[in-house]
Formats: C-alpha cells, structure tokens, sequence
C-alpha cells in the first residue's frame, strides 16, 4: 500500500517508515520537522515538509501518491510542557488531528493508525493495565489522546472509519544496525539521558524519587522497543480492512524495570559509570507502570522481540555511540 506517515521523520515514525519498506510498503512522509529529522527519513522516501493541520497539503498527497492508509504519529509530548500550555496541545494533538480526519474523509480514506499513549489511563486502576481498565487521564497530553480516541469512534459510526490506537508504555532503544535512533531537544527519556551522563556529553542523571513501594524504591516502568512498537502498527493493516472498525491495543512487554535497574544496565552495556543525583518525587508520577499485551498477542501474533532490558540498552548505546550529537553527526 502507499501509506501516509504523519510524523515520519520523528523518533518512533521514522523506524516505523523503514519497518514498512521492508515489508513492501511504499511510505510517504509528511513532516513538520520541528522535532523530526530530515536525515532519519532515507532518499528512497518521498518527504513532504509540512504540518498536518494544513488541509490543502494533506488532500494533495493523499490524491497525488493515491494514499490507502494513513499512521499518525505527529504529537506534542512533554507532559510538564502540557500542564503549563494545554492550549497548544490541544491545538496540535487535537484540532489539527481534525483536519487531518477531515481531509480524508473528504479523500475517500478510510483507514487511520493512531500513536496513542497508556498516559490515557492515568493513575491505574490495577496492574498490569488491560484495555478495558477506565481512561482517566491526569494530563492535559494524556486527555488529548483520549480525545482523539473518542473522536476516531464517533468518526467509525458517522462514516465507516476504521482505525487502530496503540497505547504506548516506553518507547526506548533504536535500529539494531545504528542507522537511526532516538534524538529529541529536551530530552526527557531515561535511556538516553543515562547513556548522556555517562559520557559526559549530558548533566548527571536525576533519580525522581527513592522512596517508593517497589523492591529498590525507585519507580517501575514497562521499556519496549521501537523496532517492536513499529512492526504492531503494521500489523494491524489487514484488521482495518472491515469498515467502521475502533480498535485499541497496548504495547508493552510486560516486564517492568526500575530506574536503578535500567541505570545499572546502561553501566554495564556501555563500561561506563552513571553519575546520578537522587531528586524528589515528582507530581503525578505512579509508582509502577506496565502493560497486559495480551490482545496485541492473541489478535495480532505481537511478540515483542526485545524481551529484556539490555537488549533495548544495546541497540541505544549503539546509536549514541556512534552519533554522539545525534543526526547533527
């Protein structure tokens, strides 16, 4: 299929781009790059520099490069950036999500995945976290994922849409072979500002918080790879082929990992010591997350095929290492 890859020069967009050529797709990406990067998108791939909330691009690409399918991975993420400016998230997570429904509604395209979060659930009910658990964002971030969710069941009833949310837990690692890998400004993920700290080409690393109920009190987070997220959403295709179709699936391995432990991996991986700075807890962070993947298993044959944490590690520090500045390198 042609396939519109919103976001496709982004961090978990641009594995998904190279999964979907090696499965025979022909991606086409639509991208801002203001987080993405024009060097992850490879030359083979037609790059449109633009913003999703443009209608008259959008309708143009999906007439010009006859679009059967589009993914949706262009979101604003930083939770702390979205409590102090909930307008612009819900600009970009939201309205312009619209118009990109609208768009192709009015193309005749009638098949969206959606890069969806478990910050949709909030606070958990219990664990592991199912699908069926109540959404209960705490976030102005995770209420706009929400939202689009509702939106893309309303959009299956009024006009036979059929679409996939994948909730992510942590998105981590990079391509195996280094090629690309994870590369944002600020960067607020634990694997990267690890590997940072320990060659000294970041600020040491801050422990948010000691004193939780978990074996070494320190919080616990489900780690799953990009390569692994990105082969779910291409495998969801054939499910979308039914019209009116709302699906849900989590993505997670299941295997939580705390901090130290993931702090400990990135020592032993790299042969370098981590310099740490134990800080307070911060608002609103649970004390255990993971997910049941259950679903993604038994409907879509998902099984993440980085299963433990060093094997994710691996694949990070071997970006990192060779691009030390990222896709400035």
């Amino acid at each position: 299929m042609n396939i519109l890859v919103i976001g496709g020069a982004g961090y978990i967009g641009s594995h998904c781009v190279r999964l979907l050529q090696e499965a025979g797709h022909r991606p086409v990406v639509l991208d801002n790059l203001v987080f993405g990067h024009r060097a992850s998108v490879p030359e083979s791939v037609t790059l449109a520099e633009g913003d999703l909330g443009d209608r008259a691009l959008v309708a143009e690409l999906l007439r010009r490069e006859e679009i059967a399918l589009v993914m949706h991975f262009a979101a604003f993420a930083y939770v702390g950036e979205s409590v102090s400016d909930p307008l612009k998230y819900y600009d970009n997570n939201v309205a312009r999500t619209i118009a990109l429904l609208e768009a192709m509604r009015d193309a005749g395209v009638g098949r969206f995945v959606f890069s969806s979060s478990c910050a949709t659930y909030g606070v958990p009910e219990r664990l592991p976290i199912t699908e069926d658990l109540p959404q209960q964002p705490i976030s102005p971030y995770g209420r706009t994922k929400l939202a689009v969710e509702q939106i893309l069941g309303d959009c299956a009833r009024a006009h036979g849409l059929s679409s996939a949310s994948f909730r992510y837990f942590n998105a981590a690692g990079a391509a195996p072979d280094g090629s690309i890998g994870e590369d944002h400004e600020p960067e607020t993920h634990l694997i990267p500002l690890a590997i940072r700290a320990a060659t000294g080409t970041g600020p040491e690393l801050r422990i948010f918080g000691t004193d939780y109920a978990t074996p070494d009190g320190t919080c616990l987070r489900d780690y799953v790879h990009v390569d692994d997220l990105s082969r779910a959403h291409i495998a969801v295709f054939d499910r979308l082929e039914k019209p009116g179709q709302t699906l849900a699936y989590n993505l997670g391995t299941g295997r939580p990992c705390s901090v130290r432990e993931v702090i400990a991996t990135v020592g032993t991986v790299t042969g370098k010591h981590v310099p740490v700075r134990e800080a307070d807890r911060r608002p609103g962070d649970p004390s255990e997350l993971y997910a049941d993947a259950t679903r993604a298993r038994s409907e879509l044959d998902w099984i993440p095929g980085f299963a433990d944490i060093t094997g994710i590690v691996e694949t990070a520090w071997r970006w990192h290492r060779n691009h030390p500045q990222g896709y400035r390198d």
